[in-house]
């Protein structure tokens, strides 16, 4: 596993575009509050530490997962967003609607950003337990928001 050799807070800053004019929106799921709101405070951090202005910065929240894609489709319609990072926490449980969910969702927002020709990431965990979630929050493998952030950074430097 990957995230077991490498923090998700770990990342290059090498050729950063400036961003202090950027517009992100940020969409959040309420769905595992705890680990999606982590993920938010992980990408806020990043995005200031980065030249980000915070009035430059918009959350909007989802009830679920699912509706990342939706939300993020909205956010992207917007001509200002430059970027819109999607995060979420979909954890396994004892039947396939973790597949379908986790396979709409990446789907769904691969599309987004296809469609509107902007960045629009991937920040959503799928792991199998609540401790691994955690652990991709803030915990000893460091933030997946971080990682969410600084994707959309880079790519608005492309």
């Amino acid at each position: 596993m990957a995230t077991s050799l490498k923090s998700l807070s770990e990342y290059s800053t090498h050729n950063l575009p400036d961003i202090s004019h950027k517009k992100f929106g940020i969409v959040v799921s309420e769905w595992n509050d705890q680990i999606t709101g982590a993920l938010f405070d992980g990408a806020l951090e990043t995005l200031l530490a980065h030249g980000a202005q915070k009035s430059n910065i918009y959350r909007k929240d989802v009830p679920g997962s699912f509706e990342l894609t939706l939300g993020a489709q909205w956010l992207a319609a917007e001509e200002e967003i430059d970027a819109v990072i999607c995060l979420g926490c979909v954890i396994q449980g004892e039947t396939r609607h973790f597949d379908f969910i986790c396979d709409a969702v990446a789907h769904g927002i691969t599309n987004v950003g296809l469609k509107y020709n902007k960045p629009v990431i991937f920040g959503v965990l799928t792991p199998d337990t609540m401790q691994q979630a955690l652990d991709r929050a803030g915990g000893k493998h460091g933030n997946k928001g971080d990682e969410a952030a600084i994707t959309a950074i880079k790519m608005l430097g492309f």
